[in-house]
């Protein structure tokens, strides 16, 4: 039978959510949602672009200067780089060699900036609008539920312990939420990214986890915004960890970020730095300082002590002159 041709068009499927175009969320933003939209956006002008050797030139240069560790660090031996093994040792050494040697322990502080990331991580993706605590209480159950490191504590954490975790760990999600705008899937919001280099068959690792990644690399030129998500007052510190991490992705991929900021939830700020080639050569030098101090460390060198505000809180203190200087000294300022 010939079919019978009608004027009504066919039924269709909507596209699946994936093929949708993405439309603007109707979202009026408050003042500091619109600030970090404006200070991490490309609206400020055109992205850098860097030339296509970069990448494998800062590798070159990185390992020309940590290749005389290798007869240092004997065979099998792994030197693992992270920013915080680079903050201490920059800093006091002796602190970062009582860290070094001191056997780790899950507390509140510990665990709650570990919860936020988690929960901040759900916040993203979540399909509806997220409510803090909803958030935090399913990070928990997540982070129990695998071989996290932290799922031990968890499982024998008091009552007590855990309404205090959940209730700093909601302080911060509700801060990320009523400070960032809404991340749209178009800025490829990545959270809790890891990044690594490895040199000489892995003998040497530089290692990190990115709190939140917005963006990407077109060709040779940046996109990515790199953000920390800090509580308590700016360090120096948390400037060499940012570009630690530009160091570390402009060697993986070939291109650095455009943009490195540590963005501060308890006063709504943000200190941005742009990448240049400069800074990331000051970010390798800073390292392979660092790596050549670690060793000379472990191989019984004299540890240099720099005290620091940090000295109020270190466990070296009642034994430490040049530290009870500093906080004598502190504590007439305050």
């Amino acid at each position: 039978m010939t079919p019978v041709a009608t004027d009504r068009a066919a039924p269709t499927r909507p596209a699946p959510a994936r093929l949708r175009p993405e439309r603007a969320a109707p979202v009026a933003l408050n003042p500091a949602q619109q600030s970090v939209r404006d200070q991490l956006g490309s609206a400020g002008g055109d992205p850098p672009e860097f030339p296509s050797d970069l990448g494998p030139a800062l590798e070159a240069d990185l390992a020309a200067g940590l290749a005389p560790l290798l007869d240092e660090l004997g065979d099998g031996s792994v030197l693992v780089i992270a920013k915080h093994g680079l903050a201490q040792v920059h800093g006091c050494e002796a602190r970062y060699l009582h860290q070094r040697d001191d056997p780790f322990t899950v507390s509140v502080p510990v665990a709650r900036g570990t919860v936020a990331h988690k929960a901040i991580e759900l916040a993203v993706h979540w399909p509806v609008e997220p409510h803090p605590l909803d958030l935090v209480d399913e990070a928990l159950a997540r982070l129990q539920a695998t071989d996290h490191w932290l799922a031990d504590w968890l499982a024998t954490a008091s009552d007590v312990d855990r309404a205090e975790l959940r209730s700093e760990a909601g302080d911060r999600v509700s801060k990320f939420l009523e400070c960032f705008p809404p991340l749209r899937p178009s800025w490829r919001p990545v959270t809790e990214s890891s990044l690594r280099v490895e040199l000489f068959g892995g003998r040497i690792q530089l290692k990190g986890k990115v709190d939140l990644t917005i963006g990407h690399a077109v060709g040779s030129t940046a996109g990515k915004v790199i953000v920390d998500l800090k509580t308590g007052r700016p360090s120096p510190a948390h400037t060499d960890d940012l570009r630690f991490y530009a160091l570390i992705e402009a060697i993986r991929i070939g291109v650095p970020p455009r943009l490195v900021a540590s963005y501060y939830l308890d006063q709504a700020r943000s200190h941005t730095e742009r990448v240049t080639v400069p800074l990331l050569e000051a970010a390798l030098a800073r390292t392979v300082d660092g790596a050549r101090r670690m060793v000379a460390l472990h191989d019984g060198a004299t540890a240099v002590r720099r005290p620091s505000p940090a000295c109020r809180w270190c466990a070296l203190l009642p034994d430490c002159t040049e530290g009870t200087v500093m906080v004598d000294e502190l504590d007439g300022l305050d």
